[in-house]
């Protein structure tokens, strides 16, 4: 074995070394991301069911709705809705008027836009 091979097979070594450690590091990547969605599922179906519970059957089709258009924003309801309600500061079962209620409170810190033609 000349000096050119050993060289070449040290290169080669230390590249599948290098595709090893990107393979790996991918695989880990893709296990976090898979687990991330799992307890995003279970945190979703934790707060459906308890969103059987706390809403009335109008106040459940209203929150659909906005879910449709903003799934943020009922998020964030159905995470306050199971606060209120864990903290004992909500009367169950929550109406579509009450409902209402807590929409325009968490909406009233969002900035209102308005376009102004010239």
């Amino acid at each position: 074995m000349s000096v050119d091979d050993s060289e070449l097979e040290r290169i080669r070594a230390s590249r599948r070394a290098e595709i090893q450690n990107q393979i790996e590091s991918q695989a880990q990547e893709q296990m976090q991301i898979e687990e991330q969605q799992v307890v995003a599922e279970q945190e979703a179906s934790v707060l459906n069911e308890a969103m059987r519970t706390i809403l009335t059957p109008e106040a459940k089709e209203r929150l659909s709705r906005v879910e449709l258009t903003r799934p943020e924003v009922a998020q964030g309801v159905k995470r306050h809705l199971v606060n209120l309600h864990n903290q004992g500061n909500l009367s169950v079962p929550v109406d579509d008027r009450t409902l209402k209620a807590v929409l325009v409170q968490l909406n009233s810190n969002r900035r209102e836009s308005t376009i102004r033609r010239i």
